[in-house]
């Protein structure tokens, strides 16, 4: 019974993803929209953590089976993608360089500010 109530809670937040992907205009995937509303709701205390732990723990742990429908995908499709396969392994290594590059400097900024709060404080 517990994961049948963890499962509805991340459902149901989810389907609140939905539907405010097909509600607000923008270019922005419904999953993005649940992952900020399921981070709100932790962090406002709304959802705590053991209200769905166990349960995430599980999706996170066969989380690289999600990746093979996209393996085959690519596979199925590797004649249409040989001509540029080149580019598009260059623009995967770029782009994961530079979201490397951002996420630690915000890091190191962060941590910087909080220092120097810190310091501040004594």
């Amino acid at each position: 019974m517990k994961y049948l109530k963890q499962i509805g809670i991340i459902i149901f937040i989810s389907f609140l993803g939905e539907l405010l992907n097909s509600i607000i205009p923008l270019p922005v995937p419904a999953s993005v929209y649940g992952i900020v509303i399921l981070f709100l709701c932790l962090n406002f205390k709304i959802v705590k953590v053991r209200d769905i732990k166990e349960t995430c723990k599980f999706l996170i742990d066969i989380m690289p089976l999600m990746f093979v429908p996209a393996a085959v995908g690519l596979i199925v499709l590797w004649d249409v993608l040989k001509e540029s396969w080149l580019i598009y392994a260059l623009i995967t290594v770029v782009s994961t360089v530079v979201v490397m590059a951002v996420s630690g400097r915000a890091t190191q900024f962060i941590v910087r500010k909080k220092n120097k709060a810190e310091e501040g404080q004594k």
